[in-house]
């Protein structure tokens, strides 16, 4: 026979639990929806409640928006409000719907200077009823990148920093280790060849530089659609060089 104390003491390990359980939902890992991407990453997927980079690559990078694209796909597919914050006015709205990421999910924060931008992106990291924030900056060291992963960490909410700069000298400053729990590289690629220019679909070079438990690893993916998901492309989905390792984090 149970004492009302010990059934008050259940009753509470039971509400805990629950809470566990809950917050372990809200919380699992997001999938690409692609098995040799998913199956790479430690969970099955694009861990929840942390911090992730994305870096602009290839030609005229810092002009290129594949990397914004593939961080709206992956926002897209997460549930609420999006915040976004930035200093320039280039952001084109259409192109975020294209991935997934409708223009009415999204809450814009501008700032003047590129130093404003990451104290932005840790206060909406507290607002547990966001789905992600997005912040664009140029610089991230290591005191500002754990600040934002144990912020990340305390609500559950997604930080996904995209990596931009305007000079040679900004671009290097990406080089640095950052705490990101996933750093990622997205590059164009080419298209496969059709009878009349203009009709592919555009494809991505999506290089894992940096993961917590996997090692890094490239793939040819097609860009986001209108439901924020990737692909692999038909004639490259079962060629072994698909998905190879690379032998360093960073170049």
């Amino acid at each position: 026979m149970q004492h009302a104390g010990q059934q008050d003491r259940l009753a509470d390990l039971r509400l805990r639990i629950a809470r566990l359980e809950g917050r372990s939902r809200r919380t699992g890992p997001l999938p690409f929806g692609i098995a040799q991407i998913d199956d790479h990453l430690p969970g099955g997927g694009l861990a929840r409640g942390v911090l992730h980079e994305m870096i602009k690559a290839g030609v005229a990078s810092e002009f290129a928006g594949c990397a914004t694209l593939f961080t709206a796909g992956i926002a897209a597919r997460l549930k609420g409000p999006v915040l976004w914050c930035l200093t320039r006015r280039d952001l084109f709205a259409p192109g975020l719907s294209r991935a997934g990421l409708h223009p009415d999910r999204v809450i814009y924060a501008e700032a003047p200077r590129d130093q404003d931008i990451l104290p932005l992106v840790e206060e909406g990291l507290h607002e547990k009823g966001l789905a992600a924030v997005v912040g664009e900056v140029t610089r991230l060291d290591l005191t500002a990148s754990r600040r934002l992963q144990l912020a990340a960490e305390g609500s559950g909410v997604t930080a996904l920093i995209i990596r931009r700069w305007w000079t040679v000298a900004e671009k290097d400053l990406v080089r640095l280790p950052t705490a990101a729990t996933t750093r990622w590289r997205i590059a164009p690629a080419p298209s496969e060849g059709m009878p009349a220019p203009g009709l592919g679909c555009d494809r991505w070079q999506a290089e894992l530089l940096r993961c917590r438990g996997a090692e890094p690893r490239t793939w040819i993916v097609e860009a986001c659609n209108a439901k924020g998901r990737l692909a692999l492309p038909a004639d490259l989905a079962h060629r072994p060089g698909q998905a190879a390792v690379r032998g360093a984090a960073t170049r």
